[in-house]
């Protein structure tokens, strides 16, 4: 395990030169005495060269896609080119400021307006709105954008959100943040809406249904426009998540198959950063009816210019954001699209759903796959539940495992509604042999489940920690070091 900083000390040892105060200022009278520290800080003695390498251990310790494979499913792990790292570090982005006048950030502006236009192009929505700064932030911002519907249409009974049983776990926690209440509806065999369940529980309250499509067992609601028509009926909103638009990207356009509003997550079908939980970007695209709802400001484009519009400040959520988003973010997401085109994206949604399903195929005599009678998309959902039944070996047991294999471990116990669940995405930026890598080692845990259960109670074997309680870890967080 890395050493920390303070265990490299050594009194009077630095790793700066400065030259010499020749300034008389008594910081003692500049600063009151109830701000004033009574004793010295406890900081770490140490060279330049000490520094350099802790950071750089730490820095190894940490998994990364540049490191190795992250099939992390529903979270769309994939590369992000650096020649967009480069193009965003350029002086003429960095240097600007959001207060500048519209005049001397045109450049930007144009950036803006393309991008929103093009989102709202690859998914045959109206207007895109670049504000929301993550999915959940996007599914909180449509879901106030259906309750400023249905306030306009003078519909105050509207207060229920309808979600499948294999919802993200932020749809219900959005709904009842924007003040829906949840209404929950099961999956039939094939892991899909059921329909008559869903009539049942349709009423004159339904606000909306949210639904992610493919939906978190990696299987495509091929009965959307039915879902579409009841919920239409009543006149409530189809809201789409748009965490898994990687499988479809190119391919289908959610706002051409019943869908009323949809979040984007650029920092997964975009190829922005995660950036340890963030900063994301979770644009949403609408309907033209809905467009006015919309936050301000948009950017508009008048002649050869392109401005801030205020418009609609009458009928509009007003901000939900400080100014205009994450511009970096969304910068990158603007170099990706322009990088692939329009056949590109769909070669991207292609080769990930080609991915999925030669994964899918090469392990179900290992795992139990249980929707392995139909194909996947862009991801799948195996079990444990063989090795559980027969070994007492448990999807966390094959989880740590696997980190010993030098993978990141996939999603697991999720979806809720499969026992032992492991959700694999490979994306579409893995070669064939690293998918034959991961597959090979997933059989070999298989294996090992059988003839030494013990090595994958014990595992992972050699990681820079050992298995912690990732319950009480959660629970009783501490990230201080004490000296």
């Amino acid at each position: 395990m890395a050493s920390t900083i303070f265990e490299k000390h050594s009194p009077g040892r630095k790793g700066y030169t400065l030259p010499a105060n020749d300034v008389d200022i008594k910081l003692k009278n500049c600063i009151p005495n109830e701000f004033g520290r009574k004793e010295d800080t406890r900081l770490p003695e140490v060279s330049e060269l000490d520094v350099m390498r802790h950071f750089l251990e730490l820095s190894q310790m940490n998994h990364c896609i540049e490191k190795g494979f992250y099939p992390l499913g529903s979270c769309t792990m994939k590369y992000n080119p650096k020649i967009n790292e480069t193009l965003v570090r350029n002086d003429a982005f960095n240097n600007l400021h959001p207060f500048q006048g519209e005049e001397t950030t045109q450049g930007a502006l144009e950036i803006m307006h393309e991008l929103q236009n093009d989102l709202a192009e690859i998914s045959g929505f109206s207007k895109v709105t670049l504000q929301p700064v993550a999915g959940a932030h996007g599914e909180f911002t449509g879901l106030l954008i259906m309750k400023a519907y249905h306030k306009f249409n003078g519909n105050s009974k509207k207060n229920k959100i309808i979600l499948p049983d294999s919802a993200h776990g932020t749809n219900p926690a959005s709904v009842i943040l924007a003040g829906f209440e949840v209404v929950e509806i099961k999956s039939n065999d094939k892991g899909l809406v059921d329909i008559d369940d869903l009539r049942s529980h349709v009423d004159e309250n339904t606000a909306g249904f949210m639904l992610t499509n493919p939906n978190t067992l990696g299987l495509f609601e091929t009965q959307v426009e039915e879902i579409a028509n009841i919920i239409h009926s009543v006149d409530g909103l189809m809201y789409m998540d748009g965490a898994n638009f990687n499988a479809i990207m190119g391919i289908v356009k959610p706002g051409e198959i019943g869908f009323d509003i949809m979040h984007y997550n650029l920092h997964k079908t975009f190829a922005t950063p995660h950036g340890g939980g963030g900063p994301g970007s979770g644009p949403i695209g609408v309907r033209k009816d809905l467009a006015k709802f919309l936050p301000i400001p948009m950017v508009g484009k008048k002649d050869d210019k392109y401005f801030l519009d205020y418009s609609h400040a009458d009928t509009s959520l007003g901000k939900i954001h400080s100014f205009f988003g994450n511009f970096a973010v969304n910068l990158r997401a603007f170099i990706y699209i322009k990088m692939l085109g329009a056949k590109g994206l769909r070669r991207v949604s292609e080769n990930a759903v080609i991915n999925a399903n030669y994964i899918q195929k090469k392990l179900e005599k290992y795992y139990d796959i249980p929707f392995k009678d139909q194909y996947c998309m862009h991801e799948f959902v195996a079990s444990g539940v063989w090795q559980k039944g027969k070994y007492d070996i448990n999807t966390l047991d094959i989880a740590k495992r696997i980190l010993d294999k030098g993978y990141h471990a996939p999603t697991i116990y999720f979806p809720l509604i499969v026992p032992e669940a492991m959700m694999i995405e490979p994306t579409e930026t893995e070669s064939m042999e690293t998918l034959d890598d991961f597959i090979s080692a997933m059989i070999e845990i298989a294996k090992e489940c059988e003839k030494n259960p013990e090595l994958l109670k014990d595992a992972p074997l050699n990681t820079p920690v050992r298995r912690v309680d990732d319950t009480l870890a959660v629970r009783q967080l501490n990230v201080k070091f004490e000296l």
